[in-house]
């Protein structure tokens, strides 16, 4: 979207340009000369963190807002989740096991994408960790039905390229885990969780955490495949043993099926906030 403000002060892209064709000189050469914000080495000091903090927060909401997107649908998902043409050379058996979710995602994307075209893309937006596995499910869904959906990477060192179904400018890189889980919940409209490993897991129960404790209001809150979550969280014995309470385990719901979530979201009569702070 073109901005159209004006200002009476020289333009900081043309300074940029500008400040490249100056003389040759020992003092042009020297770092203290360049321009504050085109030096990627001053940027980078260990001083400027809380710098690089706001810019890792503004780019992703200002380019989103440009593109007027409204509200989201998360998936959060295991990158080493098959597709089920691939299963037989999963890692484990349980993960080949588990490739039907693959599948299940990139039906619900497909389902959330449809109503999302109905607000011309300002809805309803599926956003995954631009990732493989379950977050490759997601943008291909949402691909499927001539939609766009929204990819948040991060720098890990062995990250691979974003998978190719995002929408190249809803694609964004993040530095910092804080401010990349903040952009996923933003403007969630509902919260979606398939089997996956430690990253799936920190996802879950941070975003459980915010609304545990009325820092984020009631979504609806999606775990698909009970057996899984079952298999390896004891919420019986959260409850039982007081650190939780029995209330808490009602902030969320398990499903099997793209189908069983979409009617879940469909019919969702929003709850107001949770007030006070529960068992943690």
């Amino acid at each position: 979207m073109k901005d159209h403000r004006t200002s009476p002060f020289r333009d900081a892209k043309l300074d940029r340009s500008t400040a490249r064709e100056v003389p040759d000189t020992p003092q042009t050469r020297s770092p203290a000369y360049r321009l504050a914000f085109a030096d990627d080495e001053f940027l980078c000091r260990e001083d400027l963190r809380p710098v690089r903090l706001q810019l890792e927060l503004l780019k992703p909401q200002l380019l989103l807002d440009e593109h007027q997107i409204e509200s989201t649908i998360v998936l959060f998902g295991g990158a080493r989740i098959p597709r089920p043409a691939d299963k037989d050379h999963a890692r484990t058996e349980t993960l080949a096991k588990l490739s039907h979710f693959y599948d299940e995602a990139r039906s619900f994307a497909r389902l959330m994408t449809r109503k999302s075209l109905e607000t011309q893309n300002r809805e309803f937006v599926v956003v995954t960790g631009g990732g493989p596995g379950v977050m490759e499910a997601g943008n291909r869904g949402a691909m499927d039905e001539g939609g766009k959906s929204i990819g948040l990477n991060i720098v890990l060192p062995h990250e691979q390229a974003p998978n190719e179904y995002v929408t190249p400018e809803l694609c964004f890189n993040f530095h910092y885990f804080a401010i990349r889980k903040m952009h996923f919940l933003m403007r969630a409209r509902a919260i979606c969780i398939f089997p996956g490993g430690f990253g799936t897991l920190d996802e879950m129960f941070e975003s459980l955490t915010l609304i545990q404790t009325g820092r984020m209001d009631r979504v609806p809150f999606l775990l698909f495949g009970k057996a899984f979550w079952d298999s390896i969280i004891n919420w019986d014995a959260l409850k039982d043993a007081g650190t939780i309470s029995p209330e808490d385990l009602d902030l969320f719901r398990f499903v099997e099926t793209a189908e069983e979530a979409a009617e879940i979201i469909e019919n969702w009569e929003p709850a107001p906030p949770r007030d006070g702070i529960p068992g943690r």
